[in-house]
């Protein structure tokens, strides 16, 4: 029988243990994996029946179950560690280059652009917490109209404004002029509109935030499955990291929860081709902030919707997990760390207990969906493993 659905499950900064190369870029010793299973918060026995803690480097458990999956391990080739990098690898590009980041803020060349562009001032301009920023901002913002633009360990140029101050529409257009001017040596993989409600003392984000992507410099796996006539589903960040690049539908989501409720929903629709789903509350809502028991719960809480989705796979379907970089909670700083992530591989037609070993691109992934679906991989980087584990 042929493979009709590959569902592909990011679970965002679910990283494995430091990579190879991880002194390069300060996170040697990092482990996501490592700090939340040591948190009474950590209960995950789907993921161990499917092999996480058989994988190549984890520690493993005392009373490991048989197991039901193929699994293994990826490095990054891309030079980076962020989220747009760690997709678009996955979805079969390598990038030489990382994306420009700002530790110290934005040069004044882009800040002049950009109240030339808006005709309001700036405020902060700093690496910050997204809550954090419009407590300390907020009020001053109110008061002046200046826009607060802030960054992250990302590569990413964030515009916060309240509502009542600068409407949606208005917001957004800013973020379109942001996206024009941050191009050539200063193109950032996304340009996020933030708007918040509130009063001083009380102000809440709002979910109406809105990406704007660099679109992919190469080919991706959803690319050659549109080509081919077949579906590409994406669940939460998936459209906005690709810029809707071949994404042919699309559903947002408010949390972890409610993006397995959207993937639940998707597996009972008769599509062929690929669903997509990015789960970033482990890595915006826990990982950034260093919550390793939530971070913990919320593997635990995923782990449970993880068993309904499995119980409900068809005969032609097949589900990878997977991650795109790391955010150790128990590691020095906030930042994402360069990590090893996870592959575990499940249905119907996977070879139980295969051990892939370590496979050096996350681009492997994208190869192995296109291999899975009997289309050809030449045009994106990575190499299959579907004939190892079919």
């Amino acid at each position: 029988m042929d493979i009709k659905r590959v569902f592909v499950i990011v679970l965002d900064s679910y990283g494995i243990g430091h990579a190879p190369d991880a002194a390069e870029f300060g996170d040697e010793g990092a482990n996501t994996l490592g700090t939340i299973r040591r948190s009474l918060k950590y209960h995950t026995p789907n993921l161990e029946k499917l092999g996480l803690f058989c994988i190549d480097g984890v520690e493993p458990i005392k009373e490991q179950p048989p197991v039901i999956g193929a699994y293994g391990r990826l490095t990054e080739a891309s030079r980076g560690k962020d989220t747009t990098i760690g997709h678009w690898e996955i979805a079969g590009i390598i990038s030489e280059k990382p994306l420009p980041v700002y530790p110290n803020g934005f040069p004044q060349e882009v800040l002049d652009k950009l109240t030339e562009a808006t005709g309001r001032g700036i405020l902060c301009n700093m690496p910050y917490s997204g809550t954090e920023v419009i407590a300390k901002y907020g009020e001053e913002h109110m008061k002046t109209g200046k826009l607060i633009v802030y960054t992250s360990a990302d590569s990413v140029l964030q515009i916060a404004a309240h509502e009542d101050v600068v409407p949606l529409e208005t917001l957004y257009d800013y973020c379109h002029k942001a996206r024009e001017i941050m191009t050539g040596e200063h193109s950032v993989g996304r340009i996020i509109a933030r708007p918040f409600v509130g009063e001083p003392g009380n102000f809440t984000r709002t979910p109406h935030r809105h990406d704007y992507s660099l679109q992919p410099p190469a080919p991706t796996m959803m690319d050659v499955l549109a080509e081919n006539g077949l579906d590409t589903l994406g669940v939460g960040k998936i459209y906005d990291i690709f810029a809707g690049k071949n994404i042919q539908k699309t559903v947002s989501i408010e949390n972890n929860v409610d993006g397995m409720k959207k993937t639940l929903a998707f597996q009972q629709e008769d599509f062929h081709g690929l669903c997509f789903v990015n789960l970033v509350d482990f890595d915006m809502v826990y990982g950034h902030r260093n919550d390793i028991d939530g971070y913990a719960n919320a593997a635990t809480v995923f782990d449970g919707q993880l068993a309904e989705f499995m119980d409900c796979m068809r005969q032609d379907d097949v589900l990878i997990i997977t991650a795109d970089h790391g955010c150790d909670p128990g590691y020095p700083g906030t930042d994402h760390t360069r990590e090893c992530t996870p592959v575990l591989v499940y249905g119907p037609q996977i070879k139980a207990g295969v051990n892939l070993g370590t496979g050096h691109t996350f681009a492997n992934i994208g190869a192995t969906v296109l291999d899975m679906l009997g289309l050809p991989t030449a045009k994106i980087q990575g190499a299959s493993f579907w004939k190892k584990i079919h």
